[in-house]
């Protein structure tokens, strides 16, 4: 599956003319016009739109999950739980600072781009200032991981270690992994299996199978979120080197990966309620009409207009983890665990 080889963004674009608040209201529409320059925003409002607020339900989804799961086998613990979605918020704005920091070194982010305007490409926040705070939001994840340590014993300090190196090397270092088309893959290892996993461990001490299981819709729908960024950035990463999957397949088996990550969400929660043979395990099912809204956006957009879809993908991830977690907690851990 290929696609023309054009690297010039969609006609019509608005370069660096949107902010994360478009993003997360969705309100963001392929409508024309010049190249706009956004004018600065105050110390605080630039370091909310490098923090990317819109993503963070991307490290919330699998804690929820997680502390789900651990609530239907009984062994739940708040401190714990607290703990792992600090930690995982951290890694997530950490690596939002790393890939700011390092997008803008490889040039990936140039007057052309299509999504919200980056901070340091925008001049905003130097990149000494964005190094170190990288390096504190990376320091606090560190100092999370510690204590779960404590509780958990040292295999946490390794999985803490993977997903920090992970969340670096995501766009920085001798072999960025986004820019090798790995990108994918790292959202689905750590923001689903090792993320909802790892939370149902520090908290029970062990990681049994429904864990496993309940890890994977997570982990395709927030790979779905990455998928839409890269359909849309596909132009001006081709032109900066980025080999994404967007780039590497093209636009149409990119929409069709999308299409397969929202199936493959539904028919495993679907599988395990299937077998729980509990109503309250359909939950997950009532965010189903927005699931076809997002994938219906995702088919027909192309450009700018895909920000609308960036927040639909990231609402629909937040709503059917948050009724999965229900679904968990409320039996349907139960019957797996003594299946």
């Amino acid at each position: 599956m290929t696609e023309s080889r054009e690297t010039r963004p969609p006609a019509g674009a608005r370069a660096g003319g949107l902010d994360e608040a478009s993003l997360e209201e969705g309100r963001v529409e392929a409508d024309g016009g010049d190249a706009v320059t956004p004018s600065a925003p105050g110390p605080l409002r630039r370091w909310w739109l490098a923090v990317r607020p819109a993503t963070l339900w991307a490290a919330v989804a699998p804690v929820a999950v997680g502390t789900g799961c651990a609530i239907g086998l009984g062994c739940a613990r708040a401190l714990p739980a607290l703990a792992a979605l600090a930690g995982a918020l951290s890694i997530q704005i950490g690596t939002n600072f790393a890939n700011d920091l390092f997008d803008h070194e490889r040039g990936a982010d140039t007057e052309h781009r299509l999504g919200p305007a980056r901070a340091v490409a925008q001049g905003w926040i130097s990149p000494r200032t964005m190094l170190r705070a990288t390096i504190l939001a990376f320091a606090t994840a560190a100092l999370c991981g510690i204590y779960l340590a404590s509780v958990a014993g040292p295999w946490v300090l390794a999985i803490g270690v993977a997903s920090i190196v992970s969340g670096i090397a995501y766009t920085g270092g001798p072999y960025p992994l986004g820019y090798h088309g790995l990108g994918d893959l790292f959202v689905f290892s750590f923001f689903g299996v090792v993320a909802v996993v790892g939370t149902v461990f520090v908290q029970c001490g062990a990681a049994p199978p429904i864990a496993w299981w309940a890890s994977g819709p997570v982990g395709a729908l927030a790979t779905t979120i990455l998928a839409v960024n890269n359909l849309r950035d596909r132009h001006t990463d081709a032109v900066a080197g980025k080999r994404t999957l967007a780039v590497r397949w093209g636009a149409r088996a990119v929409r069709i990966e999308v299409v397969v990550l929202v199936a493959l969400a539904y028919l495993v929660a679907v599988a395990l309620a299937w077998q729980a043979r509990s109503a309250v395990a359909l939950l997950p099912l009532v965010s189903l009409p927005r699931a076809v809204v997002a994938v219906a956006g995702v088919l027909r957009r192309d450009g700018a207009a895909l920000n609308r879809s960036l927040g639909e993908t990231s609402r629909l991830l937040l709503l059917f983890s948050l009724l999965f977690a229900i679904a968990l907690g409320l039996g349907m851990v139960k019957y797996h665990s003594q299946a």
